[in-house]
Formats: structure tokens, sequence, C-alpha cells
């Protein structure tokens, strides 16, 4: 006689109020392996049953989500949108108390796997209400910055504080027209037919939820002295002399920090002819080559220059070494700012070298005369190995007085090989045209990690963090610190209970501003 197999225990709980929300959904979580699959309970529509269901759940701190069709409240929402709570809350007019507020933080996480399918996703509120809304029920949440209203997800959702929480909802009516016309059927059926994708994305948020356990944040990480310099540098000429402010390219490497400065009236261009005549220009944190100097002094334009200085001591250097009569080999990346500009120094004599092939056939004329400088951001161990394939072909190769990566780079670098050793997959926050932020990725997949670059929280895939019990954090230099806030409570949100730093080393650095814009 054998022992029948005991029923699965369900990884995750997801909730759909209706009959027709619960069919949708199940036709997407076909095919799950059964450790994946959720319990998947039709709890009935509105505030009552939904507050029985919430009573009779069972305790513990497996993930719960709650999905299904909801009436759009914004201006903009279209029938089949998709929109995923940031926090779920109850209307304060509903004639009776609701629980408190339900924050989940990783939403733009979720949003992202139900991008990926083709999906247009809206973030934001969802208001949970006694009773359908229209006319000017519905510009009254609306007017709160509520997306959609529904009647069952707050108190689903209530006492789940200790529980990863999600809940999406696909917009069927909208604010455009009255909620009972010949239409709302269509429009329902429209919102139906994508549960199944929403149901497949939050399998993948859920085994992510189910998996994660810890997280390791690499010290130190984000802004260095000099970004944060650069940016001030913006931000107090935007102060003293009002927008518009012109800035040669973008003023550091990161998407949100441009995007913030251009909202506060910075212009970022890719050349002076772009700037009219007269207006107040910035060089980026990079730098920039003579030529382009000399043009805006041709043109006579009033100049500030956040240039780094540690990017400034490179193009010293390049003068220095170019001007007693050594060919000079740069170690950097083809195209990066910084290398354009420290190549403009000499560009006769200067030989760009972006890798250790390169470094094994570049020619030069004379041997006994040669130096080689290196691009700020770079990784160590890989400059280290260019220079070790240049000094055994040029015995008489010198270098400069002291390391010109960047302390900031050395750092994030230290900090973010000791995390990989121990993490399951590293998550790099920083934009794809930063390269330090690249180089972190580089350095923590030669330690063994699973490594992406992402610009924000919505830029991970649920996917990656699947079996990963813990997850290493870092960001660029270039990248705001805030960013990684987001990123670490989105974490902790999928289940995370230990958030831990390693700390490589201290940094007390800081630049002082140039002239034209210091306190005075």
């Amino acid at each position: 006689m054998t022992e029948s197999a005991a029923p699965a225990v369900a990884a995750w709980t997801l909730c759909a109020p209706m009959r027709p929300e619960a069919a949708a959904l199940r036709r997407g979580l076909t095919g799950l392996d059964p450790g994946r699959r959720p319990a998947l309970r039709r709890t009935g529509a509105g505030s009552r049953r939904a507050r029985s269901v919430a009573a009779g759940r069972p305790t513990g701190t497996t993930p719960v989500a709650v999905a299904g069709i909801g009436g759009g409240l914004a201006p903009g929402l279209a029938p089949g949108d998709v929109v995923v709570a940031t926090e779920v809350r109850t209307d304060p007019r509903a004639g009776q108390p609701g629980p408190e507020v339900v924050p989940m933080p990783s939403a733009a996480l979720l949003a992202a796997a139900l991008r990926r399918r083709g999906l247009r996703v809206h973030l934001g509120p969802v208001v949970t209400t006694t009773r359908l809304v229209d006319g000017a029920t519905r510009a009254r949440l609306a007017a709160t910055g509520a997306l959609v209203a529904d009647l069952e997800s707050a108190w689903l959702l209530a006492g789940c504080a200790d529980r990863p929480t999600a809940c999406v909802r696909v917009v069927a009516d909208t604010a455009t027209g009255p909620l009972y016309r010949p239409a709302t059927l269509r429009r329902i059926r429209t919102a139906l037919r994508v549960l199944p994708a929403v149901a497949a994305a939050l399998a993948e948020w859920a085994a992510a939820a189910g998996s994660v356990q810890q997280v390791l944040l690499a010290s130190p990480r984000s802004f260095c002295a000099g970004v944060e310099r650069a940016i001030a540098v913006v931000e107090q000429a935007l102060r003293r002399h009002g927008p518009p402010v012109y800035v040669r390219k973008q003023i550091v490497h990161n998407a949100r920090v441009v995007a913030d400065l251009r909202s506060r009236g910075a212009v970022f261009v890719d050349e002076l002819d772009e700037v009219p005549d007269g207006a107040l220009t910035i060089f980026s944190a990079h730098g920039v080559s003579p030529a382009v100097r000399q043009e805006a002094a041709d043109r006579q334009l009033p100049v500030i220059d956040a240039t780094c200085p540690l990017v400034t001591k490179v193009h010293a250097e390049a003068r220095r070494f170019a001007g007693r009569g050594d060919t000079v080999l740069l170690i950097g990346h083809a195209g990066h700012e910084e290398t354009e500009g420290t190549l403009g120094e000499a560009p006769e004599r200067i030989r760009l070298v972006p890798d250790a092939a390169a470094a094994e056939t570049v020619q030069v004329t004379d041997p006994s005369r040669l130096s080689y400088l290196v691009q700020t951001t770079l990784a160590v161990d890989e400059a280290a190995g260019v220079v070790d394939a240049l000094r055994r072909r040029f015995p008489a190769l010198t270098g400069p007085g002291s390391d010109d990566i960047c302390y900031a780079t050395t750092n994030r670098q230290r900090a973010i090989t000791a995390v990989a050793e121990r993490a399951d997959v590293v998550l790099v926050v920083g934009s794809t045209n930063s390269s330090n932020s690249r180089r972190l990725v580089e350095v923590a997949e030669r330690a063994g990690a699973r490594a992406h670059l992402v610009d924000d929280v919505g830029g991970v895939d649920p996917r990656w963090l699947a079996g990963a019990t813990t997850v290493g954090v870092t960001a660029g230099a270039s990248a705001p610190p805030g960013l990684v806030d987001e990123l670490v409570a989105a974490l902790t949100a999928l289940g995370a209970r230990e958030v831990s730093e390693h700390t490589a080393a201290v940094e007390d650095v800081s630049f002082t501003l140039p002239k034209e814009v210091r306190q005075p």
C-alpha cells in the first residue's frame, strides 16, 4: 500500500472578485510549474465579501495579489490599459471606515514585467469604494490622484503588511462617458482579454517575492564628489541666472539627473553651435578639448567649467607628456566624452588604446619616448591588463605619478567585488551611457555573480530574482542615491528580511565649486 502524495501548498494567493475575471486569470496560469501556481480565489464582488475573505485568510508571509477589472478615473486611460497600484486606499466618503493605506513599493518591478508583454501600463493609486462610481464621484476620486476605482482591493489586502502584495486592475469603463451605456459591455470584454497576460506577469513577480531574503548594499555607491560638484554647478547657475542655462553634452551620465535638471530649465546640447549667442554655457563633468574651449571663446560665450578635477588632472598630464615629446597612449573607450576631450589636448601625439588586444598591435615611432594615461572610469583590473601588455612590448613606458582611475571608481569596484562574491544576483543602478556603471556590472560578473544594469527599479526584470536569495545592490558614481533607496524598498517589499552593508572605504572628498557659482 502506497501513501498518496501530499497536496501541493500554493506559493502565493491570487484573488479575483468575479467569475469572468478568475477564468481569464486562470488561462494565463496554464502551463505553470506546480510550484509557481497560486491559490486562485474567486472572492465575490463588493466590500462585504472581500472582508469575509480577508478575515478567513491563513496567517503567513506568502505573497498575496489582487487582479481584475476596474473603473478608470484619470483622463487618458483607455479600455485595456493596466494600472499597477503603488498603493491601495479606501474612499474616505464611502460611509464606513476602511483599512489603512496599503503601500506597494515593488509596483514598478511588476510594471516592468507587464510592459515586456506589450501592455500599456500605468503606475498610481487604486481606490476602493463601496459602490460603482460615475459622474461627480468619479471626478472627486480622480482629483485625489487615484487612477482606478474598484470594490474589493483595499479589503482583500487589509492585514497584509508582513506579506509581499500586489494589485493590478485593467481599465474597463473610462472617465469619458457615463457608466451605464451599451459600449460598457464591449469595454469589459476588452479588459478581460488582458487578464491572462496580467496573471503571467504576476507569476513572475510572485516567484521573485518567494525568493529574495537578503539585500547586500555595496558602499561606497552613488554620487561621487565630481558628480555632486557638476550637478551643483548647474543648480547654482539656474538659481543665479535663471533658465535657460545651456549644457554641452549631459552634465553627468544619468537619465534621471538630466531629466530633473531639464525640468528646471537646463538645456542639453550636443555641440556649441546649438547654443544661442551670449547664452550661459556649462561644460560637463567629462571635460572638453581645447578646440571646444576655443570655439566658445571665439563666440564670446560665457562659460562655466564643471569638468571633474580628476579629469582635469588627466588633461594636464596629457599636455605635459606630449609637451616633452612623448607619444601618449590613452587607455580608454572610443567615443566616450572623457577620452574625446583628452585626445583633443594633443591629437597628433595621443593614440587611443581601448583594450589589451589593441595594446598588442599599437605602433609607435619612438618606443623610448612613450607614456600612458587612463580614462578615469575604467575597471581597475581591465586597465591593469592593458598596461601590462604595453609594458611587455615597451619596457621604457612611463605613467602618471598617481593613478588616473579616480578614487570613486576604485572604491565602488572594490565594494561590489566583495558583495558579488556573496550574492546570487547583483543590480547596478546607472544609465547605459555611464562608463563607470557598466564597469561595475563587468566587475561583478568577474567576481562570479549574475549582474544587470538598470536605470531604476522599473528596469528590474522579476525573472532575474527568481531563485536568488541574496541580491547585491550598488550604483554608479553618477546615479542618485534616491534610486537605490527605491530599489531597496522594492526588494524589501518582495520579502527581503535583512538589509546589510559592506563598506570598502569611507569617502570624505569634496571639490570646490568654480568661482562663477561659488557662494560669496
